[in-house]
């Protein structure tokens, strides 16, 4: 395009000043028309530069899974072909699942030798209860006529106590009156006689609460034969407890050994499914490298197959940061590519990416150092396609040159259409 214009103002110079003879050929009108040229070319490259700006870097991505397997062994099956379509959850490829499945058939076995234990538990836990029930009828078998005795005489004992205390205070509380009576109104006689009478219940007490005693005694310490069978239901009922509290964790599923064994039989399970390693969405592989043989290994990171999804392309082209102002989305664009020579599609733009990379800072043991000056600070800006562009079944990464028409100096579109043009003209030769 730049040939063309110097091509068209050479010609115009040739008219005025060889062919009509319009302006004289001298030094001063010489210069000036070089010049001039000069100028003119800087003014317009500036202008549709910064009023609509092109990029020559355009292309078409898409999003890329890593399939990356999550187990390791070794690749016993690749049925995937290149470029071939397929669904979520086709196979892409499977690891040897035998070491996975004896973990999974090892841990099977524990657990059932968990679940014999929980049987076993529950017989044992009805044999304490018959234990313990037969205890408690031998108890009252037991318990004979001399055990009844002693339990009635030790309640008669307590009674007396509790007679003899009442007559007690009573006594006490007749002499605190006749000590308190006026002088001369009771005899000495009858003092005498609540004296007497006070001290004679209080060794009455003292009696009843020794008889008392005894009693208690000797219905604590009853027949060797009841405390053999009392002792032997304390052991009965402490092993019951025992073997209830191991049945209770066993059915709740709290039990340590258990729950273990059960956590470890669900991840084994986990690594022999993902011994299959599926599509993750719609999509294609677009190059198969992977051969049966190989080893699989999760870490150290390194993907065995790449995963193209089946979603539209993304149109994406740098601009210099200087024209990245009078963007906006919705305007009208167009983009040519080299596939396509001769041809033009219309495009808008979608959105202005407001991050770029040199502008990223990674949290890292080194000082931040400043931006190099050979980073030129493109800013990514996203398109959007018709229908036109979406059945040229271009291939992803392909190469356009995408040029945006502001709103400002809209004249000059015209200019950066025929250039983009002539671009799209030249891949016929290069």
């Amino acid at each position: 395009m730049v040939e063309l214009i110097v091509g068209t103002y050479g010609v115009l110079c040739w008219l005025l000043f060889k062919k009509f003879k319009i302006i004289p050929i001298t030094t001063y009108t010489v210069c000036t028309a070089i010049l001039g040229g000069f100028v003119i070319l800087a003014v317009l490259f500036i202008s549709l530069s910064v009023f609509h700006p092109v990029s020559h870097d355009g292309r078409l991505y898409a999003p890329v899974v890593q399939i990356v397997p999550q187990v390791r062994g070794t690749v016993i099956e690749v049925p995937v072909e290149t470029n071939k379509p397929l669904k979520a959850g086709d196979v892409l490829f499977r690891i040897d699942p035998r070491p996975y499945q004896i973990e999974v058939d090892r841990l099977k076995a524990l657990l059932e030798t968990k679940n014999v234990k929980f049987a076993q538990l529950n017989e044992q836990m009805a044999a304490a209860e018959a234990a313990t029930k037969e205890a408690r009828a031998n108890l009252l078998v037991a318990e004979s006529q001399f055990d009844r005795q002693a339990r009635e005489n030790a309640e008669a004992a307590t009674a007396q106590v509790q007679q003899v205390q009442k007559r007690l205070d009573l006594a006490q509380a007749n002499l605190a009156r006749l000590e308190k009576a006026a002088k001369g109104s009771v005899s000495e006689q009858e003092l005498d006689s609540a004296r007497t009478r006070a001290l004679s219940l209080q060794e009455e007490s003292k009696q009843a609460t020794s008889a008392e005693n005894v009693a208690i005694e000797k219905l604590k310490s009853g027949s060797g034969s009841l405390e053999a069978a009392r002792q032997d239901i304390s052991r009965l009922e402490a092993n019951e407890r025992q073997i209830r509290l191991q049945l209770k964790a066993e059915s709740d599923g709290v039990n340590p050994e258990v729950r273990e064994v059960m956590a470890q039989l669900d991840k084994a399970r986990w690594d022999l499914e993902q011994t299959v390693v599926r599509a993750p969405s719609d999509g294609y592989v677009p190059q198969q490298l992977l051969r049966p043989g190989m080893m699989a290994v999760p870490l150290p990171f390194k993907p065995l197959m790449m995963f193209v999804v089946s979603e539209s392309p993304i149109l994406v082209a740098s601009f210099q940061q200087k024209t990245i102002s009078d963007i906006k989305p919705g305007m009208e664009a167009e983009a040519v590519f080299k596939q396509y020579p001769g041809r033009t599609f219309k495009v808008k733009v979608r959105r202005v990416l407001t991050a770029i990379a040199e502008g990223e800072l990674n949290a890292s043991g080194n000082i931040v150092s400043a931006t190099p000056e050979t980073e030129h600070g493109y800013v990514p800006v996203v398109f959007e396609y018709d229908e036109d562009v979406s059945n040229l079944n271009l291939p992803i990464g392909a190469q356009a040159s995408i040029a945006i028409y502001t709103d400002r100096v809209h004249v000059l579109s015209i200019l950066r259409k025929i250039i983009l043009r002539m671009k799209s003209w030249e891949n016929y030769v290069f």
